[in-house]
């Protein structure tokens, strides 16, 4: 019932009971709900001329807001395996690897912004497969991110025949090799990080025919200089191929500022190390890790440690 007919119903309602408002004319009545409802509907339009209702808001998710994927390595079969922990601080190969990475962590402090080469960019390497190059760039990685002020990055740039995750017991991923392929590929997609606070890890991602010249590439020109310059505090630690097997190892060498050659005792022959040493003679600070022995010092396994280069004669092992 509409408000006219509301007001003519209580005009006849009064009229019968023989009550005439005082004051109040029957037309007044009925003028007065003629308004009301005419400013009802001007407040409520109809249904087809309401406004339509908000767009919801799109949330844009910034490229800088892109979290790398969290991975859990297993610190206790890491610890079983003979490898560096979080979780044995103490043990014989956390103290070897403490001093291994002393003189490398003070070249990097002592490097410079007018240096050819970014001092934090570490190369693990070998002269042949099975000498421990591997196994070294973990246990380095690692006792590295335990050290108060700094952070690591882990590349396997070992991409004929990666390794780190399968050590580190885990699955394939995504990895540097898709960076480099890849233009809609950004390093956050790629990067692992782990349970063992400070190290990140970059795999070595998808194998390819042509890897040598990607490693040659501008892209990977580009990549290396933003990992070595995002941050002021980071170390990056490549395990890289053989340099005796593939040019792989030497073209990365010649973009790093120190590398690591691992030396198995009683295997590889001074003439092997001498070919080796030579194909990365640009590199400014070469050093050599002698792997496996077990008559040198107190532990034995990683028992020598010794600086190549800065125009100092080569030892005789």
């Amino acid at each position: 019932m509409s408000l006219i007919e509301k007001a003519v119903e209580r005009l006849d309602q009064l009229k019968r009971a023989g009550v005439t408002p005082q004051g109040v004319e029957a037309p007044s009545i009925i003028e007065q709900a003629v308004a009301q409802q005419s400013a009802a509907q001007v407040a409520s339009p109809v249904a087809e001329k309401a406004a339509p209702p908000a767009a919801p808001k799109v949330a844009v998710v910034e490229e800088s807001s892109v979290q790398s994927r969290q991975i859990d390595i297993d610190l206790t079969r890491l610890g079983a395996i003979g490898m560096v922990t979080p979780l044995n601080t103490r043990s014989m190969i956390a103290e070897e690897y403490r001093v291994i990475k002393r003189p490398l962590l003070r070249n990097v402090s002592q490097g410079s912004e007018t240096d050819a080469y970014h001092r934090n960019l570490i190369m693990v390497t070998s002269s042949v497969p099975g000498e421990g190059k591997s196994f070294s760039s973990i246990n380095l990685a690692i006792s590295m991110a335990m050290e108060l002020d700094r952070t690591v990055l882990l590349v396997d740039a070992d991409v004929s025949r990666p390794s780190v995750l399968n050590h580190l017991g885990l699955p394939p991923a995504r990895g540097l090799m898709d960076l480099l392929l890849n233009d809609q590929v950004q390093l956050p997609d790629v990067l692992l990080r782990t349970n063992i606070e400070k190290l990140t890890i970059l795999p070595a991602g998808m194998p390819h025919q042509r890897a040598t010249e990607f490693l040659a590439s501008d892209a990977m020109v580009r990549l290396l200089d933003e990992l070595a310059t995002r941050y002021a505090d980071r170390v990056i630690v490549f395990d890289s191929p053989p340099l005796l097997m593939t040019t792989e190892a030497r073209v990365l060498a010649t973009h790093m500022g120190q590398v690591v050659v691992v030396v198995e005792a009683g295997r590889t022959s001074q003439a092997m190390v001498r070919q080796a040493l030579s194909t990365i003679e640009a590199c400014p600070v070469k050093l050599m890790l002698l792997n496996k022995t077990r008559d040198i010092g107190p532990g034995g396994y990683y028992g020598y440690y010794s600086p190549y280069g800065y125009g100092q004669q080569e030892r005789e092992h």
